[in-house]
């Protein structure tokens, strides 16, 4: 069987996306493809995802100006078929300024940048790209931002814990949500969502960040795995 492509979006002011190309090419049988912001030729891929970084500065607010981009118009498309998406970081931020997922991410409660590990409690595996982790399992990812502050209206929060998609959750190494532990104030501690069908993933910590325990953690690798399966 041929290596399975799987889409990686470059916008300008993106820097996360070498990160998420060399974690999906370092899984066996995924083949990383660029996606360029002005094309909407998705070249046969099968996944998507949105890296990190500063898409077009973030004037305005983070992921505002990207969700028009070209190349969106093929995702949000691409993504009503079913097939996975996941958005990292500032990818999170351009899914929700797409509609893709609720809510919106603001300024850090501290309005300072955060960069960090931290810990996270894995909250559902029903995802694709949390499947190969246990329910409440604990790992540690890297967070990097200025605009992580996950913000919906109390209906909203309330839907998404009953329906288990609130897939990330920022804890400390006992596992407990404090104060302390929220890197950047966001709404129940909530570091990532998913939408109805657990496709569209998004979460503001860095699994391309975790990949090797080397650098400090490999707990990221398994996203990744579980994004090849989807796609395949």
């Amino acid at each position: 069987m041929t290596d399975v492509p799987i889409g990686v979006v470059r916008f300008p002011g993106t820097n996360c996306d070498q990160d998420v190309f060399d974690a999906v090419g370092s899984v066996s049988g995924a083949q990383p493809v660029w996606l360029w912001h002005k094309e909407r030729d998705l070249a046969g891929v099968r996944a998507i995802v949105l890296a990190g970084g500063f898409a077009y500065g973030d004037y305005l607010r983070a992921g505002a100006i990207a969700r028009f981009s070209p190349i969106m118009e093929e995702v949000i498309r691409f993504a009503e078929t079913g097939r996975p998406v996941l958005g990292i970081c500032n990818g999170f931020q351009i899914l929700t300024e797409a509609g893709l997922l609720p809510g919106a991410l603001m300024r850090n409660d501290r309005l300072s940048f955060v960069c960090r590990p931290q810990w996270l409690k894995i909250e559902s595996t029903a995802t694709p790209f949390t499947r190969h982790y246990r329910p409440g399992e604990l790992v540690r990812f890297p967070v990097a931002h200025g605009e992580g502050n996950y913000f919906a209206p109390p209906d909203i929060l309330d839907r998404l814990e009953a329906e288990a998609r609130v897939v990330f959750r920022y804890v400390d190494e006992d596992g407990q949500a404090t104060a302390e532990s929220n890197p950047n104030g966001s709404a129940r501690s909530i570091a990532g969502i998913a939408d109805e069908t657990g496709h569209i993933v998004g979460l503001m910590p860095h699994p391309d960040r975790a990949m090797e325990a080397l650098v400090g953690s490999d707990d990221g690798r398994r996203v990744f795995r579980g994004l090849l399966e989807a796609a395949a």
